[in-house]
């Protein structure tokens, strides 16, 4: 079960909540091809959907040096700047992969106490 807004107010009531970085500078370093941006090359917004793996990657980079939050890769997934590429009409597809892939790998590192209390520990994520 996802973190609940509750438990993120209480964790920034008590702590410095720290999210992950910049998902272009991480999806910049792999090898990636015209073909994986399905000819839109930069798209980041596009991986979600061609290459769920590496952005999930990602994700994990953050989740494993301890990061509280991830956030999805979706910065680019609006009219303005899919319509640059041509392909507006993919918002909402492109949106719901990057939200769905940023919400199993927080997922996969969700955690409970003892008490059945959520912990933000690693892997809250705002993907919903």
């Amino acid at each position: 079960m996802p973190p609940s807004p509750e438990s993120l107010r209480r964790a920034l009531s008590d702590r410095v909540v720290v999210s992950d970085g910049a998902m272009g500078t991480m999806l910049q370093a792999y090898d990636l091809g015209l073909e994986d941006f399905q000819g839109h090359e930069g798209c980041n917004e596009i991986l979600n959907i061609t290459c769920p793996d590496i952005v999930r990657e990602v994700h994990e980079a953050y989740l494993d040096v301890g990061v509280d939050c991830v956030t999805s890769n979706t910065f680019g997934a609006n009219v303005a700047n899919l319509g640059e590429y041509g392909i507006a009409e993919r918002i909402y597809e492109l949106a719901r992969a990057g939200a769905a892939i940023a919400r199993e790998a927080a997922d996969a590192w969700a955690s409970v106490d003892m008490r059945g209390n959520e912990l933000l520990k690693r892997g809250s994520s705002n993907a919903r």
